[in-house]
């Protein structure tokens, strides 16, 4: 995954929400402004495409605030009722978008084709309409390049959505723009067949916007050049030996990825720990798409391992078991239990004394090597010295 371009906002940098809201209010003004001089124009003129044309732009208000309301309450911080954030508020309104798109580009077709059917019926349109027609499509392509850059540069699926919206808008006017001027030079069915073309354009879009939010929705992972990426970070980590499973699923313009990393199985708790901590944060600064990493650690790398690891007894029972193995030496000061193959290695650190004379050591690896003979829980066990420091 490629680090983001110097002119992207960060995902959590303070004026994100800002911005948002200042290019969604530029657009309910734009929008507001073309739909009363649209449907008046339209009106007084004659042109029923213009005025259709008001009404596509009014969706646009609706798209508008669909989007405020939901970039309000997306910027919520995570809760007990949502404990992973409600970025996905902007992915809901993504899915609402494109349907507000499939919906607008139908009902164009279907009004054009009904026109094709009543060309007789049509009525001639004032030039008028004309001018708002071309003004009201330079307005909308300006206001979509204007949204598509705040969008790209917020790296937010909905705003992007919404400047494409824009689009469609500036594309049904470019169709009334066609259309009123083919009425004016005579060829009154120009605008109905262009409107149908244009119609489809739209719903293939609003489509797509719909299908990848629903994608999200379900949990699906990012693309495999992404997850391809992440795995190598993960591999690279010192420590990690593989890669045990690695799943991924996006979160509104954030990732989420959940990794299981193999390590060598007799290293500590701690330090398997230490490990996924590095992982993690090599991940979150290699990534910065990427929100939260869980890293879960694995001794081996078998299918098997979990559940053998279920079957085998806790601790407090192990002890018990290691008992008689040990019978006749000192109290150990230390136990290690390694969970290793459907057995467990016993790592057992005995006073420093003990191994002051050799003898004594081989004849308790001698004696213990003896008990451990088809033992059912225990592989092997281990005798070894604690030293630590003296105290001054």
């Amino acid at each position: 995954m490629s680090n983001p371009a110097p002119t992207d906002i960060s995902y959590d940098d303070p004026q994100r929400h800002a911005i948002a809201n200042r290019c969604t209010w530029v657009s309910v003004v734009v929008n507001t402004l073309l739909t009363l001089l649209q449907i008046a124009t339209g009106f007084f003129a004659h042109s029923q495409s213009l005025i259709a044309d008001g009404m596509h732009t009014l969706s646009d208000l609706i798209c508008d605030f669909l989007v405020l309301v939901a970039s309000h309450h997306s910027k919520d911080p995570a809760d007990e009722g949502h404990p992973y954030g409600h970025g996905r508020i902007e992915t809901a309104a993504s899915f609402v978008l494109g349907a507000i798109l499939v919906a607008t580009g139908g009902a164009i077709m279907v009004a054009a084709a009904i026109k094709l059917q009543n060309i007789e019926n049509l009525p001639p349109v004032a030039p008028l309409a004309l001018w708002v027609a071309i003004i009201a499509l330079i307005v909308k392509e300006g206001l979509f390049r204007y949204m598509l850059h705040v969008g790209e540069r917020l790296r937010s699926p909905m705003l992007i959505a919404n400047a494409w919206h824009a689009r469609s808008d500036a594309a049904s006017s470019l169709v009334v723009t066609l259309g009123i001027g083919g009425n004016l030079l005579g060829f009154i069915y120009a605008d109905s067949v262009a409107a149908i073309l244009v119609g489809f354009m739209i719903v293939r879009m609003g489509i797509v916007f719909a299908w990848e939010a629903f994608q999200e929705l379900i949990d699906a992972g990012l693309s495999v050049e992404e997850v391809d990426s992440i795995r190598q970070t993960l591999i690279d980590t010192s420590g990690v030996e593989s890669l045990h499973e690695l799943r991924t699923r996006r979160m509104a313009h954030r990732a989420l990825v959940d990794a299981h990393i193999l390590v060598n199985p007799r290293i500590s708790v701690s330090e398997g720990h230490s490990i996924a901590e590095r992982v993690r944060g090599r991940i979150l600064k290699s990534h910065p798409a990427v929100s939260d990493v869980l890293v879960h650690v694995d001794p081996e790398d078998d299918i098997d391992h979990d559940s053998n690891a279920q079957r085998m007894p806790a601790r407090e029972s192990l002890l018990i078991h290691l008992a008689p193995l040990l019978n006749g030496l000192p109290e150990p000061q230390r136990v290690v239990f390694h969970y290793i193959a459907g057995k467990v290695e016993a790592e057992v650190y005995l006073p420093h004394n003990f191994f002051e004379h050799g003898t004594a050591l081989v004849q308790a690896e001698e004696t213990v090597a003896g008990r451990l003979a088809d033992n059912p829980y225990f592989s092997s066990v281990s005798l070894n010295c604690l030293v630590i420091p003296k105290q001054l």
